[in-house]
């Protein structure tokens, strides 16, 4: 079983940067697709961003396209996701996720485990 621990939250303001790390544990996940999720209070989680095994493929959430990006560094088991030019509507608690496959994970149902979260303010 892997084990994911989220880190690198906070409180931002407005058009700020912040770079969450996601760190697995427990067995390599190199061969798992990773992603993003986030969820906003009272609101559903939703999904963000995802990579596969080899970090050929990545997709994203449109309203996050051309602000955040996730990466992943194979060697180290962690994952990561860049988010600039934040904005208030991106404060939610997020998630990291990973898949037992090549493929990427675009929506909850796919994740196989999951991490503990990490809470973003973004202040306006």
């Amino acid at each position: 079983q892997v084990q994911l621990v989220e880190s690198g939250g906070g409180l931002v303001q407005a058009g700020g940067s912040l770079r969450l790390s996601c760190a697995a544990s427990g067995r390599t996940f190199s061969t798992d697709a990773m992603g993003w999720f986030r969820q906003a209070p009272g609101k559903e989680r939703e999904f963000v961003a995802t990579i596969n095994w080899n970090s050929s493929t990545a997709s994203y959430a449109d309203s996050v396209k051309g602000r955040f990006a996730i990466s992943r560094d194979r060697g180290k088991n962690t994952v990561y996701l860049q988010m600039n030019s934040l904005k208030p509507e991106d404060t939610a608690v997020y998630y990291c996720a990973g898949r037992t496959t090549f493929h990427i994970a675009t929506t909850e149902g796919l994740c196989d485990y999951w991490g503990q979260g990490t809470q973003v303010t973004v202040s306006s």
